[in-house]
């Protein structure tokens, strides 16, 4: 059982370090051997979890997704009407971006590099099946645009990254107020005028 457990933290620290050096160095700058320094291992130990840095990377992105849509989707009922249901699940990433900014960050970068492959993108998508599920609802019952769930994410979803970089650099800070605005904003922009 110890010996497990030891796998299990070597594997954590490859994973953690991975995303504090990326989200400090972008991705060609974060070598294997930094990595495995960071994470208190031998460049080799690597390869008995990841077959390369491609994987390893890929890996990583799938775990962190996982983690930010648990969280997202806690708390949420697919029978919630809609309106209900996204503003519960758009606040739960809000809250998942602002306390988890690391995490959010490392989602960032992969969102927006070609250094995660197709596979794992999809995997990543298939996280995201609850959101999507109620967009799908919301068209049919006339509550949400009829657009791609791409340019619903787009307008609705991903500008709460741009939010997080802006309060991490302290250029603004993210209060209560300026939350329900952002919300109300990314309601607005999916929503049908009816």
């Amino acid at each position: 059982m110890a010996k497990l457990q030891k796998s299990i933290d070597k594997r954590n620290a490859l994973v953690k370090a991975t995303i504090e050096l990326v989200n400090n160095n972008g991705f060609h700058a974060t070598p294997m051997s930094k990595i495995a320094k960071m994470a208190n291992v031998s460049p080799a130990t690597i390869y008995l979890y990841f077959e390369n840095k491609q994987d390893l990377v890929n890996q990583t992105y799938i775990d962190v997704k996982a983690e930010y849509t648990n969280y997202a989707f806690a708390d949420f009922d697919p029978n919630m009407p809609i309106e209900e249901g996204f503003e519960m699940i758009w606040k739960r990433i809000a809250d998942f971006k602002l306390n988890e900014c690391e995490h959010a960050m490392f989602l960032a970068q992969c969102d927006n590099t070609p250094m995660i492959d197709e596979e794992s993108r999809q995997e990543g998508i298939k996280h995201l099946q609850p959101l999507l599920d109620l967009w799908e609802r919301g068209k049919k019952e006339g509550v949400i645009k009829p657009l791609s769930d791409y340019i619903l994410y787009a307008y609705a979803i991903n500008p709460l990254s741009f939010l997080m970089m802006t309060q991490k650099r302290g250029s603004f800070t993210l209060d209560k107020a300026h939350l329900e605005e952002a919300y109300q904003s990314a309601w607005s922009s999916i929503k049908t005028c009816l």
